[in-house]
């Protein structure tokens, strides 16, 4: 079992970056599928991004594509998400989640392990 705590988060100006980091305890997170998440109206959780065991394959939504990256560090057993050209609307709590099952999953039911969740403020 993993113990998932993340770190990073913080306040940036509109534009710029950020990189904020999940990192497990108690087990090797490259062992686990993993999800980023944060809430969206209407829904508790909407996924940000995806990736799959050993960092392998990455999923990422629409509306962070091309601007967020999620990758692995085998070193540090981190998983991290790092963040361009950020905007106010990326404002929010960034959940890491983690998962045993092979599917990288869409939905926050998918996922059997949380962090504690990170602050992200972008400022306009």
């Amino acid at each position: 079992q993993v113990q998932l705590v993340e770190s990073g988060g913080g306040v940036v100006q509109a534009g710029g970056s950020l990189r904020i980091s999940c990192a497990g305890s108690g087990s090797t997170v490259s062992s686990y599928a993993g999800g980023w998440f944060r809430p969206a109206p209407g829904e508790e959780r909407e996924i940000v991004a995806r990736i799959s065991r050993s960092g392998a394959r990455t999923r990422y939504a629409e509306f962070v594509k091309g601007r967020f990256t999620s990758s692995t560090d085998n070193a540090k057993n981190t998983v991290d998400l790092q963040m361009n050209s950020l905007n106010p609307e990326d404002t929010a709590v960034y959940y890491c989640a983690a998962t045993l099952r092979i599917t990288m999953g869409l939905s926050a039911d998918s996922y059997d392990y949380w962090g504690q969740g990170t602050q992200v403020t972008v400022s306009s």
